[in-house]
């Protein structure tokens, strides 16, 4: 009776996380067309970390000491240190800035496009490491390898037949209104921008399991990185441009306030919460619902954006539903099958890191 209840409660907790990673990538999906929009009026990306992962650091701090100061390791090693140096240089600074500047030179669904590519890069990485357990033999493992494929073939094909040409893109505003010409040159160095966030994404995101090994307390790990993100932002763009500068001239002070508060203290819950799932479920899991992502900015762009959605492109997002399926299924199995069934030479999974 009591196993049953055990039981239930893990399926029930397992249906919520799943709930809320889908509702994450809702809310990442709408906050990408924001953020679109607001580029275009000329927010400078740069201070848009600075200011962002600051501003997120702070509203996550008391969060982080009231519900994981138990957690903290009685003693920070110089590889936490390092560790944490990589995540923020690599989760933040590069990656944020480097999906900024994408965006700012393509258009919302390209933008949502893109980090589809993040559960191959993953798997390839987490398999390589021994992070995500893995065998020819198994089952699973080949359900995971299939899967995996199937969402990033209808991921690739979302993203070239529902990318528009740059002269189709538009946000709320039209471009030549804002005095932005997207020209072919700059699309392309748009895409290449995003294909190398997503290189760092998928990095920090194994890295950032690896971590929470010596330091299980993923509010603490998000407020350090943020904080230390907004720090090595804030040197690049004094480098770069000699000051810490907001962008136009034209954007107002409450408007300014209104996006990075607000569009910090959203992120940064989804960030918490994404961290946490890879504590409990391994990168795999959390990475492979980035798909969601590109479907739902694809239908909010039809509508507001009048960027229609081909048959081909719906067939598309199946198949990234069932690639998405099939890799829940695997991981499911792998998590409730005991252990003697299994091939003995499996390795271990994300779940049970071998980095320290």
């Amino acid at each position: 009776m009591r196993m049953n209840s055990m039981g239930s409660s893990s399926s029930l907790k397992d249906f919520f996380i799943v709930i809320g990673l889908l509702l994450v990538q809702g809310v990442y999906g709408g906050y990408t067309i924001f953020i679109n929009h607001v580029l275009a009026l000329g927010f400078d990306p740069l201070f848009m970390i600075v200011a962002g992962s600051f501003a997120g650091g702070i509203f996550l701090l008391p969060f982080a000491i009231v519900m994981e100061r138990k957690n903290w390791p009685k003693k920070i090693t110089t590889t936490m240190i390092v560790q944490f140096g990589v995540l923020a240089l690599g989760g933040v600074t590069m990656f944020q800035g480097l999906v900024l500047m994408g965006m700012k030179r393509t258009n919302p669904t390209i933008a949502s496009a893109m980090p589809n590519l993040v559960p191959g890069f993953v798997f390839i990485i987490a398999a390589c490491l021994r992070f995500e357990r893995f065998s020819t033999r198994c089952k699973y493992s080949r359900a995971k390898v299939l899967g995996t494929i199937v969402c990033l073939a209808g991921a690739i094909a979302m993203s070239f037949l529902q990318s528009p040409p740059p002269s189709a893109s538009r946000t709320f505003y039209t471009l030549n209104e804002l005095g932005v010409d997207h020209g072919s040159d700059d699309w392309i160095v748009g895409c290449f921008y995003l294909l190398a966030a997503i290189i760092c994404l998928s990095s920090t995101v194994v890295l950032q399991a690896a971590t929470m090994v010596s330091f299980p307390a993923p509010f603490s790990l998000c407020v350090i990185t943020a904080l230390m993100g907004s720090i090595l932002t804030g040197i690049l763009q004094i480098i770069i441009q000699g000051k810490i500068d907001v962008g136009s001239p034209n954007l107002s002070i409450p408007f300014v306030l209104a996006v990075v508060v607000g569009g910090s203290v959203i992120s940064s819950t989804c960030v918490v919460y994404q961290t946490w799932c890879v504590n409990k479920k391994g990168p795999l899991l959390v990475t492979i619902f980035s798909p969601i992502q590109t479907v739902f900015v694809s239908v909010v762009s039809a509508i507001l954006l009048g960027q229609p959605i081909s048959f081909v492109s719906s067939i598309g997002m199946l198949l990234m539903f069932l690639g998405l399926h099939a890799v829940l299924w695997a991981k499911r199995r792998e998590c409730v099958e005991p252990e003697g069934s299994r091939e003995s030479n499996v390795p271990h999974d994300v779940e049970k890191p071998l980095l320290s």
